[in-house]
């Protein structure tokens, strides 16, 4: 009788191209960080910086994911039937996004709420899509307004109110180094555009 086979489970798991592509574009970005040290007159072979090029290059595709999300993935299965028409308003939201004029950090807080038409949204896909979207290098204008145009599009509320407050370093660590400087940045569609009422509502519960 033949032997029979083992299997010792060491298979290794099957490299797809599109890890591939990744890997390589990773090594791309690696190198970068390697000239930009150079170029900044440092010696990117000494022992403290050693590491640094593998490290950012891994820092910079965290702080960027959010361009390889697909946003009717992230709320795909989220949205549920419900018989409610009053405001829902998910707050102090903290984010962290990159500036793209600079690619220097800004963060702070952002404010959702909307008054749901026929469905709502699963409340955990709030800060999910704000993070989505701040996950990329961002200007906070356009950050406020894609987080309000998204859930009126998906959702089709009666309306969507989106509030962005937060400190830039690109204004404290350079330029006018104003370090203490908050900025504030709204979006509103549907009826809280329209109704002052309905906009006085949402400001006021969110402070």
């Amino acid at each position: 009788m033949g032997k029979k086979r083992v299997s010792t489970g060491s298979r290794k798991p099957k490299v797809t191209s599109e890890a591939i592509v990744k890997e390589v574009q990773y090594t791309k970005l690696e190198s970068t960080v390697h000239t930009l040290l150079q170029q900044l007159g440092e010696d990117s072979t000494r022992h403290g910086l050693h590491d640094t090029p593998k490290r950012v290059a891994k820092a910079l595709t965290f702080l960027t994911k959010g361009y390889q999300q697909d946003i009717d993935v992230l709320l795909n299965g989220a949205l549920f039937p419900i018989d409610y028409d009053e405001m829902v308003i998910v707050k102090d939201i903290d984010f962290y996004s990159l500036c793209e004029h600079h690619m220097l950090p800004f963060f702070g807080k952002c404010h959702v709420g909307y008054i749901p038409r026929k469905h709502v949204v699963g409340l955990s896909k709030i800060p999910r899509l704000v993070d989505a979207f701040s996950h990329r290098l961002q200007v906070q204008e356009r950050l406020t307004v894609q987080i309000a145009k998204t859930l009126q599009e998906k959702l089709n509320p009666h309306g969507v109110g989106v509030v962005i407050e937060a400190r830039h370093l690109c204004m404290s660590m350079r330029g006018v180094e104003k370090q203490n400087t908050i900025a504030v940045t709204s979006e509103m569609q549907g009826v809280f555009r329209k109704q002052q009422q309905t906009r006085e509502e949402f400001l006021k519960l969110i402070r």
